[in-house]
């Protein structure tokens, strides 16, 4: 990619970015819904309550750990081309293991209180994944040194929609930004500019997973009146597990296959 091209391709990205900021803070302040917390499926079992939305989330810690044991291991090295591209996986997958703990704490018993916990650790994965895509992509020391700008954005949108709900003025604008904005920006990301790795499909997939995750969500109780089997909520965390899974599958897998990114930083 010469130069030019990769200027336009940069302002393109940025274009996104501002764009994302303007539509998202154009709205008026948005509080939490009530009506969030009334999932379809509030069957117990074994004395635990919302039983199935609390224990599926168990694939995130398998997955978490398998994703942070796969990170730590000499024998992965081959799936970076500078040891600092790790440390934005480290961070998506400690999100992805707390995320196990943060959404059954949340599920058995749904308030907005408890929704923070829930909330947190998954601020974690976006921007995770956004750091790395970023040093892939553009620019290595670019994407880490991001990563700890981007960790704490992702926890004060949470922090400062809790502090606004308190006072009874609940928005929830910061928060979409960093779900749904890192979102479009890793998508923009991926049609922008080329991988020096390859295994992309795993990514493509896991995004796929995340996209079918939000509409199972959406379509929590139209999927559980079916059969009254499991629900969509329910399922929404196995496809989201299961986007943390075809990141594993990726690190494992993919090489460098010899191209370079806009720059690696020296």
């Amino acid at each position: 990619m010469n130069t030019d091209e990769a200027t336009i391709r940069l302002i393109v990205l940025i274009t996104v970015v501002v764009v994302a900021v303007a539509v998202i803070f154009s709205e008026p302040p948005i509080p939490q819904s009530l009506d969030y917390h009334n999932f379809a499926d509030q069957r117990s079992f074994v004395g635990v309550p919302n039983f199935l939305d609390v224990v599926s989330n168990l694939p995130f810690l398998i997955v978490g750990i398998w994703g942070l044991l796969v990170v730590a291991s000499p024998k992965y090295a081959g799936s970076y081309i500078t040891s600092g591209e790790r440390w934005p996986y480290v961070v998506f997958f400690l999100g992805v293991v707390l995320t196990c703990f943060g959404s059954s704490y949340y599920h058995l018993h749904p308030t907005t209180g408890r929704l923070v916990w829930d909330r947190l650790p998954m601020t974690l994965g976006f921007m995770g994944i956004l750091s790395a895509t970023v040093a892939e992509r553009i620019n290595v020391k670019v994407g880490v040194r991001l990563l700890p700008l981007l960790v704490a954005a992702g926890v004060l949108s949470v922090l400062y929609w809790s502090w606004t709900e308190a006072h009874g003025q609940g928005d929830l604008r910061p928060y979409y930004l960093v779900q749904f904005g890192s979102l479009l920006v890793l998508l923009s990301m991926l049609l922008l500019f080329r991988t020096p790795y390859s295994r992309t499909w795993c990514l493509w997939t896991a995004l796929g997973c995340y996209v079918a995750a939000k509409l199972l969500e959406t379509f929590d109780s139209q999927i559980y009146d079916l059969g009254h089997v499991v629900s969509g909520h329910t399922l929404k965390h196995l496809a989201a597990a299961a986007a943390g899974y075809f990141i594993v599958l990726m690190l494992e897998r993919r090489s460098p296959r010899g191209e370079s990114v806009l720059t690696t930083g020296g």
